[in-house]
């Protein structure tokens, strides 16, 4: 059966069929081939879904949406530009601070690549900036979403493996804010050898007037972290109380949206939810299958073999991890491996937390590699780059990346620092 499985998923996935649809065919497939009675197929779909935890990822969704049409991303980046107008290349700074500060609000680094895209490459088009640049950057600095919390990957982690989602989100903030900072090294580089223009200095006064503006937006992540720490509410329910805070300011303070848009707001979130739950019920199905063949249990036996150096597995691991992100989303490619590959971390002796951020550090580059790269694709329509040039501008922002993820594998403290 595994050959019916494997060989189904392989060929729907050459033949550019969305990813949900080619786990639940070839899924289907083998169901028929083999002697699994069909009510399996909805049984497995049902029990997926049928999850506490999970409701946060809809309750996020909301969030991000509301934040995209209710201001909030336009004051962040404003923000963020009061504190870096007057160093060279202004706009591309701004670009990878509101990343960070977006992925701790939205969880989702589609989500983001696309807000900040919207806003950012024109501006930095009309000011001179290379548009490949412009357009990487905006790509990298929006995938960020996968790794600060509250990040949707990191909730799936968390429910395919039965960790600790609050200590995943307090585990993700070190590696984002180092990844965000290598973003913005870069641009200083590049802004200097290529003389990007500043954008003028900013009093404190002005400073201090953005911050107000704002500073309802920066108390989000606040919220969050605190709120799920503290035992004061569940990831799920901080994706509510997220929802209905964003819902609020965005028309009462900052007065952006009507009662009119609620219904258009929830419409676009069910469907981002939608894609991602369909998603989710396939994988479900797929990986019962490869459990029921004990086909896990032979990639663990089949990687131990190779060499019992855990320096040498765990670099095997991250190239594993690295070329599934080429193909395949982080929902899909959590819930396919986690289970496969976490047993095999867990005997190395690396805790489940700080296996979580290397899978999702990981799966984070793939956003921005071919053929299957989601925020590179985003990038690439906004700003009208051609995928090949761009691939070639977003080496750099790998390269960072990269760096951060061996820190992660192979220093625990970057990751468990602020884990009890």
């Amino acid at each position: 059966m595994g050959t019916i499985l494997f060989g189904l998923f392989v060929i729907l996935l050459i033949l550019g069929i969305p990813i949900g649809f080619v786990l639940a065919l070839s899924s289907t497939g083998a169901v028929f081939y083999s002697n699994y009675p069909l009510v399996v197929i909805g049984q497995r779909f049902f029990t997926a879904l049928d999850s506490f935890p999970l409701m946060a990822i809809p309750l996020f969704m909301l969030a991000g949406t509301i934040m995209g049409r209710g201001g909030i991303t336009r004051r962040i980046i404003d923000f963020a530009l009061s504190f870096v107008g007057n160093i060279r290349g202004s706009l591309s700074h701004v670009v990878a601070i509101s990343g960070v500060i977006m992925g701790g609000i939205s969880g989702s680094g589609v989500a983001d690549t696309a807000a900040l895209g919207s806003i950012m490459v024109p501006e930095m088009t009309k000011r001179g900036y290379d548009k490949g640049f412009s357009a990487s950057l905006v790509a990298a600095a929006g995938s960020i979403g996968l790794i600060i919390p509250p990040s949707i990957a990191l909730i799936i982690y968390g429910v395919t493996t039965q960790s600790s989602i609050g200590d995943l989100f307090v585990a993700g903030i070190i590696p984002g804010i180092l990844i965000g900072f290598g973003f913005l090294v870069y641009s200083y580089l590049v802004a200097k050898k290529y003389d990007y223009p500043k954008e003028g200095k900013v009093s404190w006064g002005g400073r201090w007037k953005s911050f107000k503006e704002t500073i309802w937006a920066l108390v989000m992540p606040i919220i969050i972290i605190v709120g799920i720490r503290g035992g004061i509410f569940t990831a799920t329910e901080g994706g509510a109380v997220v929802a209905v805070y964003s819902l609020l300011i965005s028309m009462f303070v900052y007065k952006e949206i009507k009662l009119k848009d609620i219904p258009k707001i929830c419409f676009e979130a069910a469907i981002s939810t939608a894609t991602i739950s369909t998603i989710i019920g396939a994988t479900s199905l797929f990986s019962w299958l490869l459990s029921s063949e004990q086909i896990p249990q032979e990639i663990t036996r089949n990687l131990l073999a190779i060499t019992d150096n855990p320096i040498l597995l765990l670099i095997i691991i991250n190239l594993l991890l690295l070329f599934a992100g080429m193909f395949l989303d982080s929902g899909p490619a959590i819930m396919l491996l986690a289970p496969i590959l976490a047993p095999v971390a867990s005997g190395l002796g690396v805790n489940m937390v700080q296996f979580g951020l290397i899978m999702v550090i990981n799966l984070t580059i793939g956003l921005l590699t071919p053929p299957v790269g989601t925020a590179m694709y985003v990038a690439s329509n906004i700003s009208g780059v051609p995928i090949t040039q761009l691939s070639k501008k977003l080496m750099p922002f790998w390269l960072i990346m990269v760096t951060v993820l061996i820190l992660v594998t192979f220093v625990p403290g970057i990751t468990l620092l602020f884990v009890s």
